[in-house]
């Protein structure tokens, strides 16, 4: 179909030279797709780059401590892609010998591995005829062919796999996969796509009906919550603090933090020292309070909004097992606090 070839030429012309499109290999096209979801190629690049410098084969990653990765991931967020990720590494090392599934449907059994990045990895490692649908290919075939359907809905996905296997070339599936994401990453964007320089601008059905800042069609809103966290950083006779781990499921899963108390509302000096005081740390003699920021620092996540306050408590004694703030800084911790350290303590 003149869709294809069009857009493989397109791809051919356009495409950013990226590692993981260099292989046939499936560790580090693996790798890649599990970073890359929910995160632009700019921002997981450097990350990339750091996991095959530390963890050059599937051997290195499944030998590696889970604080070892955590820490590397550290600032990707949706932290339990990388659990599932050294997880998926130890069990590919020592049931499956090192070497990857074959097929989409083995692929699909790996823990973290879900039907977009098992197609992926099939097609992009294995050349198996399977489209991917990510966000991307929403896009770029909704506004194609005016598509109305709710990608939101259970059976969106089903429609346009099935459009995109139509459309796909079957000698050659990897790189028609390539194409179209790359088109929707790059031309075919969410806001503001510049349709004048589009290859498709004289068939495409969104710019003939003037729908392009419509489809696609998504009509479910993610509901957020709102948090407020307050962290207390230590500070004993000796310069030493104490951190916790997240061991609770949930967000941070396992990431180490400072002894957290959350309120249903943002809090001011006066409560938090009162609470302190009373109950929070009543173990031990404090000698002083500070606000290290008068406006809670806003930290979005998928569906929470965390309002983050932290507080410097100084201790009359010295803490038991206490570790030094430099000590600290090599923990995995949320991004959030980890750049409020660095901005503290330079």
């Amino acid at each position: 179909m003149n869709f294809s070839k069009l857009l493989i030429k397109w791809y051919l012309q356009n495409k950013r030279d990226l590692p993981w499109r260099n292989t046939t290999n499936p560790y580090p096209i693996w790798l890649s797709e599990i970073m890359l979801q929910q995160t632009r190629v700019a921002q997981g690049m450097p990350y990339f780059m750091s996991f095959t410098t530390a963890f050059p084969t599937i051997f290195d990653l499944a030998a590696a401590e889970e604080q070892q990765v955590l820490k590397l991931w550290q600032g990707l967020g949706y932290y339990s892609r990388a659990r599932n990720l050294h997880y998926t590494a130890k069990y590919i090392a020592t049931e499956l010998n090192g070497v990857f599934p074959a097929t989409y449907k083995e692929l699909l059994q790996l823990k973290g591995v879900g039907e977009y990045t098992a197609a992926a990895v099939a097609s992009f490692a294995y050349n198996e005829v399977v489209p991917v649908v990510d966000g991307n290919v929403f896009r770029v075939l909704s506004r194609y062919f005016d598509i109305e359907t709710d990608i939101a809905n259970a059976g969106a996905k089903k429609e346009f796999a099935a459009l995109a296997f139509e459309l796909m070339p079957k000698d050659n599936p990897a790189i028609f996969n390539q194409a179209i994401m790359e088109f929707g990453a790059l031309q075919c964007v969410p806001k503001s796509p510049n349709c004048s320089i589009c290859v498709f601008n004289s068939s495409c059905l969104a710019l003939q009906k003037n729908k392009v800042g419509v489809l696609p069609v998504k009509l479910k809103k993610v509901k957020v919550t709102n948090r407020f966290f307050n962290y207390f950083i230590l500070e004993d006779t000796l310069g030493n603090t104490i951190l916790q781990q997240r061991t609770a499921k949930g967000i941070w899963h396992n990431l180490y933090e400072f002894p957290l108390l959350e309120t249903e509302e943002e809090k001011e000096f006066e409560f938090v020292a009162t609470v302190l005081t009373n109950e929070f740390f009543s173990h031990y003699t404090i000698t002083g309070i500070e606000e290290l920021n008068t406006k809670a620092i806003m930290h979005k996540l998928s569906h929470q909004h965390l309002n983050i306050k932290f507080w410097k408590i100084r201790v009359g004694q010295s803490i038991e097992n206490g570790i030094s703030i430099a000590e600290a800084k090599k923990f995995p911790f949320p991004i959030v606090i980890h750049n409020f350290l660095e901005t503290l303590f330079v």
